[in-house]
């Protein structure tokens, strides 16, 4: 007959001892509620009053059952804003799911802490103007605008663009944008384009992996504000432009900031570019022939610089199309804006375009000045100099000097005044040499130049 209770008295004290009862013989089951009370454990092995995060567990000393302490790790509730299961953590780590996708990138940008090169946009805040110094420019075809950010158009005269064009306030956290004008109301044609580019260099994107099975995802985001409303259209392209992703995007909102987020799973077909040539292009559109329109949110084999039916900004005389903090990044959500020290960006737009000009100052501009390097004749014969540049190149750049009237293709002789064509030697990644006429006197050479390595 099954033994219902063993109450006190019953046993005498050690009556019973380990050896006498096999493991697991006794379990949860077997012992009704309340029927063994800390009275009846031996010395020492009643509970002690809980407190704070501190939990007891039942052991023995070797001759007692005692109860010895551990003090929990404290989580405030407002650390925790959904459930974490077991599956969740695993050997002392948590799992990435526990983490809202951004967050620690997030977080770590609103502490002023780096990631490397987050945003592989450059100059996306628009804040480096080298060539054009803020001016506003009519662009010819490929013609950069702010650093790394080229206009294309099919038509002259059709649009404008500057920094900071029409002078209203940015959207928080920015002080400059990119400003497009259009100049008449223009009905595109079928191969038609207008649009707005950057390229990038391949090997700024080679981590991607895109054109293999591992291709990433990654999110382009971007502050926009129009005149105009409706759905608008831009596209990312391979540098061979036989790989493209038209997408769309919505204005709702005449002269509003607005910030929009695209993601676009990495393409895993097709070849992009890991070296130093290019990887990558970004094209907005600002009005787009059917030719190179294609259907939004699809990988094509073509090549398309924006999504069918887009808006045409150039379509309506006056409008307006300014765009800042343009970031494109790795993940399927959006992070903060990736600011990088004023030297540092500039730094990364000088890759591609150097000049030896005062920052403010546009290349060519009569009266600017000169930069004069002290160079010794050969002999009774040429002058020559050789300049290194400020940051390495992309490749071995077109270089065009400018004597001191802004003349380009010249250089200046410090003894006499005179301007003299210049011919340029040995032109690499890291720096160039310039000759002259023949000299017969030590004679100093002023000069400006501008390097250019662009994609």
């Amino acid at each position: 007959m099954a033994i219902q209770k063993i109450t006190s008295g019953i046993l005498a004290d050690g009556a019973i001892v380990a050896a006498d009862i096999a493991d697991g013989s006794i379990t949860t089951a077997k012992i009704a509620d309340a029927n063994v009370t800390a009275a009846k454990l031996a010395t020492g092995a009643a509970l002690p009053s809980q407190s704070g995060n501190t939990t007891y567990y039942l052991t023995t000393d070797g001759t007692n059952s005692i109860w010895k302490a551990q003090t929990a790790l404290a989580v405030a509730n407002t650390q925790i804003t959904g459930n974490i299961t077991g599956s969740q953590i695993s050997s002392n780590t948590l799992s990435n799911t526990v983490f809202q996708t951004g967050s620690v990138e997030n977080y770590m940008s609103a502490q002023g802490l780096g990631f490397g090169m987050r945003n592989r946009i450059i100059n996306g805040a628009m804040v480096i103007d080298q060539r054009n110094a803020g001016a506003s420019i009519n662009p010819t075809d490929g013609q950069f605008s702010v650093d790394r950010f080229m206009i294309f158009r099919s038509v002259t005269s059709k649009l404008t663009a500057q920094q900071n064009a029409g002078s209203v306030t940015p959207p928080a956290g920015f002080t400059n944008y990119l400003g497009i004008t259009s100049s008449s109301a223009y009905t595109v044609t079928s191969s038609d384009y207008f649009m707005i580019c950057q390229r990038i260099e391949g090997y700024n994107i080679a981590d991607w992996a895109w054109g293999t099975a591992n291709a990433k995802t990654v999110t382009l985001s971007f502050w926009v504000r129009s005149s105009l409303t409706g759905t608008f259209g831009a596209s990312i392209q391979n540098g061979s432009q036989n790989r493209a992703y038209p997408f769309t995007y919505t204005i709702s909102s005449a002269n509003t900031w607005e910030q929009k987020t695209i993601t676009i799973a990495g393409d895993t077909t097709g070849t992009w570019s890991t070296t130093n040539t290019e990887g990558l292009g970004l094209y907005i559109g600002l009005g787009m022939g059917t030719t190179y329109s294609g259907t939004a949110g699809a990988w094509a084999s073509s090549t398309y610089y924006s999504a069918t039916g887009a808006t045409s900004v150039v379509g309506t005389n006056g409008a307006t199309f300014y765009i800042t903090g343009v970031q494109l990044e790795v993940g399927s959500t959006a992070t903060s804006f990736d600011y990088r020290p004023y030297g540092t960006e500039l730094q990364l737009c000088q890759r591609y375009y150097e000049k030896s000009y005062p920052y403010a100052t546009v290349p060519g501009a009569s009266g600017a000045g000169s930069t004069i390097i002290f160079v010794y004749p050969n002999g009774n014969g040429r002058t020559g100099c050789s300049t290194y540049f400020k940051v390495s190149k992309r490749a071995s750049p077109t270089v065009t000097s400018y004597d001191e009237p802004g003349n380009s293709g010249k250089l200046t002789y410090m003894d006499n005044g005179h301007n003299f064509t210049a011919t340029q030697n040995h032109v690499s990644t890291e720096a160039w040499s310039v000759q002259g006429p023949n000299s017969t006197n030590n004679s100093g050479v002023a000069f400006h130049y501008v390097a250019v390595a662009e994609l």
